[in-house]
């Protein structure tokens, strides 16, 4: 199947119906409506992001109707997962897609969402002894890949000697491969190989620690002539994230062509995630179309190809829902103090981005006849630290104490990444929207 590197090659479903439930650590929702807190009227206050000061403004972001109604219900803070209109992205996006899905479980690991996508995807990829854990619990029986640098000896040993063994091993390195050939288990790996190759565009280069280089895969292809019980299937590479369809099919075709001149016979290649997803336009989506057609010319009939998205596939569901606290003016700008905070809501923070968000206005105007804040505003959280901050200078109609703020974009990299017991505040709720 495999030859030695080329010399010379150029250098990266259960369906709930509305129900809420228990997460470990996480508050579920079970009261009542507040009160001071209405539906919005049309042509609702919403808000939208900036990326910075004379750079393109965000579009607003669109609620759909059984989230708005579940954020002016639920208690604050709350996530909110619209959980039918992730089914009906899983179904688009696996039927753009004519080559093996496994979702990237680190985006978000929450077991409804897990339920939900369930039908429409291959398998789950997950990145520790944890998550491989959490899945099978949540998932019995559901083919898994496990990638990640730095597995311990204790997570290999999970991986192939948990029911079911791991689908596919992600080999990191050489060391790595050897750990793991001592265990003297039945396992089918890729080796996780770094190409330098062009990339232009791209949020994140998944270089350094992630994979090997290529001079790395001999030493490999000699390890596993002497544990035969290592049965290598391909390559693995996941070499940047953030971009378009057109630039991530450029990545693919060069992966792809040194892949062939490396491997003999039957070929399976894991090109990973890395579909981009645009915080400026919360309603756009990645042309999964383009990159289905596209990945479709490149693969040749014996060859396997994987993908493995994670926020492409759960951002847009989810949705982080509280209320305006106070709003006061500092140095001649405005602020909204939220209840909650990044310690929800991490990703702005994380990416450098403003979180896209619709406001609701509280019924009856503004909450004991307050301030009411019009024009660019800065959103923030209840922590003490002046980076706690989900969107900056963001033009508003108005914004007053008692409103809601609903945040786009929610779903992948936000609740499971944050700071969650940073002063101690309350978790928020999780609610479920099955419409």
């Amino acid at each position: 199947m495999t030859g030695r590197p080329p010399e010379g090659e150029p250098e990266d479903a259960v369906r709930g119906e509305g129900r809420e439930h228990d997460v470990p650590g996480q508050r579920a929702e079970h009261a009542a409506p507040r009160e001071g807190r209405g539906h919005a009227a049309p042509g609702e206050g919403r808000g939208h992001a900036a990326p910075g000061e004379g750079a393109e403004r965000a579009a607003p972001a669109s609620l759909p109707e059984g989230v708005r109604e579940r954020a002016l219900s639920a208690p604050l803070p709350a996530y909110v997962y619209d959980l039918a209109g992730l089914r009906a992205h899983a179904a688009s996006v696996r039927a753009a897609t004519p080559v093996e899905l496994y979702y990237a479980a680190k985006a978000n690991p929450d077991p409804r969402l897990l339920a939900a996508l369930a039908p429409y995807v291959d398998g789950v990829e997950v990145s520790s002894g944890g998550e491989l854990a959490h899945v099978r619990a949540t998932l019995p029986g559901v083919r898994t890949a496990f990638g990640g640098p730095g597995k311990t000896d204790e997570e290999l040993a999970a991986a192939v000697g948990g029911r079911p063994p791991v689908h596919r091993l992600h080999v990191e390195s050489p060391q790595e491969l050897l750990r793991l050939a001592a265990l003297r288990r039945e396992t089918d790996v890729l080796l996780r190989i770094n190409l330098p190759v062009a990339i232009s565009g791209a949020a994140l280069r998944m270089s350094g620690p992630f994979g090997m280089d290529p001079e790395a895969l001999g030493t490999c292809l000699d390890l596993l002539e002497r544990a035969p019980w290592v049965r290598l299937r391909g390559l693995h590479a996941h070499l940047a994230s953030g971009l378009a369809a057109a630039p991530l099919l450029e990545v693919a075709a060069q992966v792809l062509g040194w892949a062939r001149t490396w491997m003999e016979g039957p070929k399976e290649v894991t090109l990973g995630g890395g579909m981009a997803v645009d915080y400026r336009a919360p309603d756009a989506r990645f042309d999964w179309a383009a990159y289905g057609a596209g990945l479709a010319s490149l693969r040749r009939a014996e060859e396997t190809l994987r993908i493995e998205p994670g926020r492409a596939l759960t951002a847009y569901c989810g949705w982080y829902v509280t209320d305006v606290l106070d709003v006061k003016r500092s140095h001649g700008e405005w602020y909204a103090v939220l209840r909650g905070g990044t310690h929800h809501l991490r990703t702005p923070v994380t990416k450098g981005h403003d979180q896209p968000f619709t406001v609701l206005p509280a019924e009856g105007g503004p909450a004991r006849g307050g301030p009411v804040a019009s024009g660019p505003v800065t959103l923030v959280g209840q922590l003490c630290t002046p980076k706690d901050v989900f969107a900056r200078q963001v033009p508003v109609d108005r914004l007053a104490v008692g409103d809601v703020v609903a945040f786009a974009l929610a779903g992948a990299y936000a609740w499971n990444i944050s700071h969650h017991d940073f002063l101690m505040h309350p978790k928020p709720a999780f609610a479920y929207v099955d419409l």
